[in-house]
């Protein structure tokens, strides 16, 4: 019960379930749009690549912090890459993301978004695609390094490279040694 109050977390647990998850949908969504009004209050004074560069340095750090938090919070004891594709499924980054797939093997991870909505929202308001590859990069390379050091996370697309149809982005996460 960290971060609320006892009689918060009493309130809560009164809640059906259904309106439970709703509102910890909305609090998601009310992250990543703090997080796209930030940014794009940076992009407008600074510029896009001063906004990418802070943003890629916060999303460093919150990836070894959730990573560190849902191991504790799931109760994750192994390592290997199916508990690390449980954890990355968990993140709040995952979550926001409605269309994505995943592919889980003991050896190997795969985590596709087909429909990003970061990117959608930035379309609909005119500001074109964010060149976001390095701000995902840092995150899920600290994330996996927190998780196991022996994760290697590797982009194999993702803005602002040429994309095929149908996916925003592809991240692959390997054991060292393991292929």
């Amino acid at each position: 019960m960290s971060g609320i109050t006892k009689e918060d977390y009493e309130t809560l647990k009164k809640m059906p379930n259904e309106t439970l998850l709703n509102l910890f949908s909305m609090h998601i969504r009310n992250i990543w749009r703090v997080d796209g009004l930030y940014f794009q209050g940076i992009e407008e004074k600074f510029g896009t690549e001063a906004a990418t560069q802070i943003d890629t340095n916060c999303w460093k750090v919150l990836g070894k912090l959730e990573a560190r938090e849902l191991k504790n919070l799931l109760k994750i004891e192994k390592t290997d890459i199916p508990a690390f594709m449980h954890a990355l499924r968990n993140t709040s980054w995952s979550l926001y993301q409605e269309e994505k797939e995943t592919e889980v093997s003991q050896t190997r991870g795969v985590y596709r978004v087909t429909k990003c909505r970061i990117q959608e929202t930035r379309i609909n308001k005119e500001l074109g695609v964010f060149p976001c590859k390095n701000v995902r990069f840092s995150y899920l390379k600290s994330f996996a390094e927190e998780f196991n050091p022996d994760i290697d996370a590797k982009c194999q697309v993702a803005p602002p490279e040429k994309r095929p149809k149908g996916v925003w982005c592809q991240w692959e996460f390997t054991l060292r040694g393991k292929k």
